[in-house]
């Protein structure tokens, strides 16, 4: 594939609580007014944080991270071992929504006039294939749900223009090859796992199998899952001919999961995301 355009790009993966590290480089780029992207592409919490920073709402993805992902409204076992919700998104949206809501026309304004695009990863219900969906002012709040309705976690099923969709993860947890694909020969890529990460096909595949039954080509997108996930890590650490992919991602030490809900854990993980972001910007000013 010839790749000619010099685009810059800007990679976020998801993984739930994970993504506070990312969340934390964010405001570091933030903070020193760093954006020389042309695109962005994000995945499920990934997604969402960059929606944060594109609309310069600094503290933002912290800030809901405190107020609102440590209640058990949020994340709640006990709900659902009775068969309800994991991760209840709908209480989680309707709050952000009506108390901390995204700033859309700084988002939106700075997108335009600066001819910068911003894309956020779904994965189709039916086909398995992952949609790149271009959000504008109505659709943004509600492709950043569908991007992070985790299967199971999350019971309900949503659509993107009337199509069932689900997880972006599932069909593209680090969409650096899409980025790739789109011209981008200078990828930065904000990983939620270590960068030698070996990603291993789940364990609940035979349940998931079953969950999923009416939709057989998703199932066999869960059986690709971790293959995928390894071509993409493989892609970042040996990319093609005249790209440049610079990676960050935390260490191995860091004891983060999914649902977690230790505010220390979080409040810990987040500042080594803003320590990473920092000495990121130095090494690229040649301090």
């Amino acid at each position: 594939m010839s790749n000619n355009s010099g685009k810059s790009a800007l990679v976020v993966e998801g993984g739930g609580m994970r993504g506070v590290f990312a969340a934390g480089v964010l405001h570091a780029f933030g903070n020193a007014g760093f954006d020389p992207f042309d695109l962005y592409i994000g995945v499920s919490a990934g997604a969402c944080h960059l929606a944060s920073h594109l609309a310069g709402q600094n503290n933002r993805n912290f800030d809901i991270t405190l107020q609102y992902s440590l209640k058990s409204d949020f994340i709640n076992i006990k709900r659902f071992l009775r068969g309800g919700h994991l991760m209840d998104l709908d209480w989680m949206w309707e709050q952000t929504i009506s108390n901390y809501r995204l700033n859309l026309s700084y988002l939106f304004n700075k997108l335009r006039s600066q001819n910068k695009e911003y894309i956020i990863v779904a994965t189709s219900m039916d086909t398995g294939n992952a949609l790149y969906l271009h959000p504008d002012e109505k659709t943004l709040e509600d492709y950043l749900k569908v991007s992070s309705s985790i299967p199971v976690f999350y019971r309900n099923i949503l659509e993107v223009n009337g199509e069932r969709a689900t997880d972006g993860g599932i069909a593209d947890a680090v969409p650096v090859r899409e980025a790739y694909r789109r011209g981008a020969t200078n990828i930065t890529v904000i990983r939620s796992r270590p960068s030698d990460y070996v990603k291993k096909q789940s364990k609940l595949i035979f349940i998931l199998s079953v969950y999923f039954r009416k939709y057989p080509r998703l199932v066999e997108k869960f059986k690709q899952r971790a293959n995928n996930y390894m071509d993409a890590v493989h892609f970042i650490h040996h990319p093609p001919k005249g790209i440049r992919i610079t990676e960050l991602a935390p260490p191995n030490n860091v004891d983060i999961g999914r649902t977690t809900q230790n505010e220390a854990v979080l409040r810990a993980t987040y500042e080594m995301g803003i320590d990473y972001g920092n000495k990121f910007l130095k090494r690229r000013r040649g301090i």
